[in-house]
Parts: C-alpha cells; structure tokens; sequence
C-alpha cells in the first residue's frame, strides 16, 4: 500500500514537472522563439500562457520594448568638403524576431554594431549633400527624417524597426571654427557697416531737413516780427500825432524828457553841446 502511494506522488512529482516544462508564458514586451531541435519553428506569440513539447522545443525570449543606442561621435564630410562631428542617439526595438535571430544570432550586441554602422552610412550620405551652413542650422530636421526613413528600410533586413534618429550636436573641428567664425565676423562687420552707412544718411537727411525748417521758422517768425513792429510803429506815430495835436508844448516837453532819460542815464557819458541849444531849452525854463 505504501509503495503504492510512493509510485503515485512520484508520477504526479513526474507529471508536474512534465507539465511545467511543456509551458511557457509570454510577456506584453517580449518576443519568443520556439526551436525544435534547433530549428525555428514559430516566433508569432501572443502574449499569454502557450504549450511546447518538453526536451524537444525550446524557446529564447527577446525584449521587444524601445531601446536607445547611443552612436559614437563620428567625423563627416559636407559638400564643401569640411569637416563635422556629429554626436546622434538612436531608439529602436526588435520587429521581425526571427529575422533578428538569423541575422545577429540574437546577440544584442552584435545588433547594436550592425545598426550604429547603418546610421553612419546614413549619415555620410545625407551630410555629403550639405554645406556646414545647411546641416547646422537649416536642414536638421530634414536630415533626422531622411536618416529614418533609409535606415530603417536597411535595419528591417536583421529585424530591427527604427522609431526614430536624432542628432544630439553638431560640432566644429577647431581649425574649421576658427574659419567659420572670422567669416561669421567679417559678414557681421559687413553688415553692421551697411547699417552704420545708411544710419548716417539718414542722419544726414533728418539734420538737412531740420536745417530747413529752422530757417523757414527763423524767417517767418523774423517776417511776423517785423509786421508786428511796424503796425506797433505806425500805432505809436497816430498816438503820438494825436498827442501833438491836443497839446503841442506838454507833447515837446515830453519828448524832450524823453531824449535826457536816454541821453544822461548811462555812466560816463560825454556830450558836446552848447549851453543855449534848443536841448537844454527846459532846463533853461526852470530857472
């Protein structure tokens, strides 16, 4: 009876075992590969809990998530025949998993040399077609794209697809930056001088024209002055004239103290006159 439950836990122990070999759970961010015997037999699983056939398949499991390769930095030549360090990043992830093994033997690494130099042909080629000025600044983003779309046709060749390439930096050997930069100095002197130049003229312009309006404001003003003091003139003639006509002897006295007011108010005045001239006629009077 004893041996008879021994023969029993060891089938089930059997049985279990069997059974945990004959299965094999698939995760949402990984890829597998059944072998039988070596040979791929199938690499299209869901994720979910799948069955094989114990000692005789076996699978490998891939992680299918989006990976990051960070390429080295890598000198390229331009149209111009110039040199460029560029320094890229690269997210990509396994697609056709058993294309992948074939391809690489399912060594990552191995993946990774084979794409970093795909992105470097890519490169060489874009870069070839661009000057400095074009690939630091004006086409970058056209670049990225046309990297993307090439290397991602060459990369689905060992199973890989290609999110996306990116270039983190553009940089200058420092013979070229030297270059580049007392030519970005001189076109910038250039330029400014154009704006100094046209600053000048029109400075010229605005002082010439408010010249003008100064000498039209000066001569108008001079042209009212003058009307101004002749109307005051010919005012003071009528007022005068009438003052003349109501009283002829106060209108000379007083025109007379007038001429002394004028004539002996300043210091050190001198005047040459006889003591019985028509000057001194009220003074003469007072006595």
């Amino acid at each position: 009876m004893a041996n008879g439950k021994g023969f029993f836990l060891v089938l089930a122990l059997v049985v279990l075992v069997i059974g945990s070999f004959s299965m094999f759970r698939v995760s949402e961010w990984e890829k597998v590969i059944m072998f039988r015997l070596g040979e791929i037999r199938e690499s299209d699983f869901e994720p979910g809990l799948h069955f094989k056939v114990p000692f005789i398949n076996n699978i490998r499991k891939f992680d299918a998530r989006l990976l990051t390769l960070d390429v080295e930095p890598e000198r390229f030549l331009t149209a111009e025949k110039k040199n460029v360090i560029v320094d890229s990043f690269v997210m990509w992830r396994i697609d056709d998993v058993a294309r992948f093994y074939t391809a690489v033997s399912g060594d990552e690494r191995h993946a990774r040399l084979r794409l970093e130099q795909i992105i470097k042909d890519g490169m060489r080629g874009q870069f070839s077609k661009r000057t400095i000025n074009e690939v630091v600044s004006g086409e970058r983003d056209e670049i990225m794209r046309a990297l993307t779309k090439e290397s991602n046709e060459q990369a689905r060749e060992i199973g890989i697809a290609i999110a996306d390439v990116r270039i983190k930096r553009i940089d200058l050997p420092a013979e070229v930056s030297n270059s580049v930069y007392r030519r970005m100095q001189a076109e910038r002197a250039r330029v400014a001088k154009e704006f100094r130049s046209r600053g000048f003229e029109e400075a010229e312009k605005i002082r010439a024209n408010a010249d003008r309006k100064r000498q039209v404001i000066i001569a108008e003003a001079y042209r009212d002055a003058e009307r101004v003091r002749g109307e005051g003139d010919a005012i003071a003639a009528e007022i005068y004239a009438k003052a003349y006509g109501q009283d002829k002897e106060f209108y000379s006295f007083y025109r007379s103290l007038e001429a002394y007011r004028e004539s002996l108010g300043g210091s050190g005045d001198v005047m040459l006159l006889k003591p019985d001239s028509d000057f001194f006629r009220y003074f003469r009077d007072a006595e």
